[in-house]
């Protein structure tokens, strides 16, 4: 603890608000509220923590406090001030799971489809379904009883979903709006629990079909009974009442949360979603703001209520979320909210000693990475390599890894500019020169340590560029390889030293790690130029072929080598003119006869 957080401690009100913690380059790294900012942001400061708020802690410089009027305000400026500063240490909502949905677009003449992607288009969406089948056999059910159009583009004549009553063929037909209109309305009562309503209708209209000797009009209403009966008997019923909920249920063990949420539809639980995360604050004031974030998400559609465990304060998410929050007390909705938080007590059991494994491969090797060279914990290091293909098409690339793990989006592509060809030194000072330059002209993060993947001579040259020109003080390490093109040593210091580490250590993988990435993100790089070089220089001799005509082939074949075994068919199912597919085709075949 610094002396600029010592006075700030003896000056924090006793009064509800936010508190944003700051690193060393001024950037907020976590966002928290509290009832009483005294006392919540001088527990951190305080007596003994996890592992994870101990490195929490250990970045923070210094931080800045928002006071509120009430909880809710303090949620609601939470909310915002996360999404605004992004802090690596909040709870991340950004998994890979996505659900499918059905959706009634908003057209003249709608469809009903299946979608993973929710937008704010003004369609109606319904889910979400356990599975893609779940959704299709849905679909199917509906697209039976209601006659939406199927075509994407309307066609210029009845298709067969017309002739199979599916479609109204608005493609040939006035279709008036009302009738749409009753449709919809139809399928979103359907959608929302009205299931035995409709099939009382269609028994009716199997009676009346009957009655009038209309047997095959009476099978097919049959049919459609029985169908429902199968698609709706898949999900098992966990509600008596047909309402649209959510259930929330958390289990928390050694500074790890998990969430589980039960998507309970027409009295069915058809999907759930599991969140684990670290927590830096307490268990109940993380899942109110867990949750006030993860409708945020547009495929996290609203049911008309939810359901949390008692222990939280429902009527601060009844405000933020505009919705009915209920804490069940008893029976089977009770039941409901025991059973998503026995999942969550099992999920993080399970998968705590997996959790904790990774964070000592990732953070835990970065901790040791530190330890060994003598620098702070290297919690993000940015690594560069050299590329030429004998001397041409020269390029260097960037990777960056963030406590220990890839961060893709950060990673940067450079074409040598001024550097001579075969020269590595000058292609190194060259691409540290554009980069940190830019990090100082735009105030991006700077790193915890450079990584160059070469020896001495490369370190040298990079730090003159940032040390004698830029004026920044970045440890830099080399990772020089052995003859198999391994990692084999680490070098730092100045002069440059071999570091010390054993090969089966986390911190040595880590660097393997680091050092094959960027050697695979330059070279794919590399080979992208060398392909494009490739086939302007050889397309170039072929009248006809321009710019966009090249790039028209390389995308559609993928390389050179395919274009020069491309048919004059093949060339010209790719957008080529028969004219100049024939051209293309002969000026290789001639090359290939040359050759021989």
């Amino acid at each position: 603890m610094n002396d600029l957080i010592k006075r700030k401690l003896d000056i924090l009100p006793d009064q509800p608000g936010c508190y944003l913690m700051k690193d060393r380059q001024g950037t907020i790294i976590y966002v928290g509220k509290a009832k009483i900012l005294k006392n919540r942001v001088r527990s951190y400061f305080t007596g003994t923590h996890e592992g994870k708020t101990q490195r929490l802690v250990g970045e923070i410089e210094d931080f800045e406090y928002i006071v509120t009027s009430s909880n809710i305000e303090a949620l609601i400026l939470e909310l915002n001030l996360i999404k605004l500063h992004d802090p690596k240490y909040n709870v991340m909502l950004t998994d890979d799971k996505t659900y499918p949905y059905l959706k009634i677009t908003n057209e003249k003449h709608p469809r009903l489809i299946t979608t993973r992607k929710v937008k704010k288009d003004k369609a109606k969406y319904f889910g979400p379904y356990p599975n893609a089948y779940a959704a299709s056999e849905t679909k199917k059910l509906l697209d039976r009883l209601y006659p939406l159009r199927k075509c994407v583009q309307l066609p210029s004549k009845v298709c067969l979903y017309y002739h199979m009553g599916q479609c109204l063929a608005p493609c040939v037909k006035e279709i008036n709006g009302q009738v749409y209109q009753e449709m919809i309305e139809d399928m979103t009562k359907f959608l929302n629990g009205g299931v035995e309503a409709v099939k009382k209708e269609l028994e009716v209209k199997m009676l009346a079909a009957a009655e009038n000797l209309e047997f095959e009009r009476a099978k097919e209403f049959r049919d459609q009974i029985a169908h429902i009966d199968t698609v709706m008997q898949k999900q098992k019923i966990v509600s008596s009442d047909t309402t649209n909920r959510d259930v929330f249920g958390y289990a928390v063990e050694k500074g790890w949360m998990c969430v589980q949420v039960f998507f309970v539809r027409q009295g069915k639980l058809i999907e759930r979603d599991v969140s684990v995360f670290p927590i830096y604050q307490d268990a109940e004031e993380e899942f109110l703001t867990f949750v006030g974030r993860f409708y945020e998400k547009p495929e996290h559609i609203k049911p008309k209520e939810i359901f949390i465990p008692q222990a939280i304060d429902a009527a601060i998410l009844t405000e933020l979320l505009e919705l009915k929050v209920l804490t069940p007390k008893r029976g089977q909705k009770r039941e409901l909210v025991e059973l998503a938080t026995k999942n969550a007590e099992i999920a993080v059991a399970a998968k705590f000693q997996l959790i904790e494994r990774q964070e000592e491969r990732t953070i835990g090797a970065c901790e040791a990475l530190g330890e060994a060279i003598g620098i702070s914990t290297p919690l993000r290091i940015e690594a560069f390599d050299n590329s030429h293909m004998h001397g041409t098409d020269a390029v260097s690339a960037m990777v960056v890894f963030i406590d220990g793990k890839p961060a893709k989006k950060e990673y940067r592509k450079y074409k040598t500019r001024t550097a001579a060809k075969h020269d590595d030194y000058g292609a190194m000072q060259e691409v540290i020169r554009r980069r940190y330059s830019r990090v100082l002209k735009e105030g991006l993060p700077l790193p915890d340590l450079v990584l160059i993947d070469g020896g001495k001579g490369q370190m040298e040259v990079a730090r003159e560029v940032l040390e004698d020109e830029l004026g920044l003080v970045i440890p830099i390490a080399g990772l020089a390889k052995d003859d198999k093109h391994n990692t084999s040593q680490l070098l730092f210091g100045d002069p440059p030293e071999v570091i010390a580490l054993k090969r089966t250590s986390d911190g040595f993988y880590l660097l393997q790690r680091i050092q094959d990435e960027v050697h695979r993100f330059a070279i794919t790089f590399l080979r992208q130029q060398h392909e494009k070089h490739a086939i302007q220089s050889v397309l170039d001799h072929i009248e006809g072929v321009g710019p966009k005509r090249k790039q028209q082939l390389l995308k559609h074949f993928g390389s050179v080598k395919k274009i020069r075994e491309a048919s004059e068919l093949a060339l010209q199912e790719a957008g080529i003119p028969a004219n100049l597919a024939s051209q293309i085709y002969s000026y290789f075949q001639q090359e290939s006869l040359s050759k021989e």
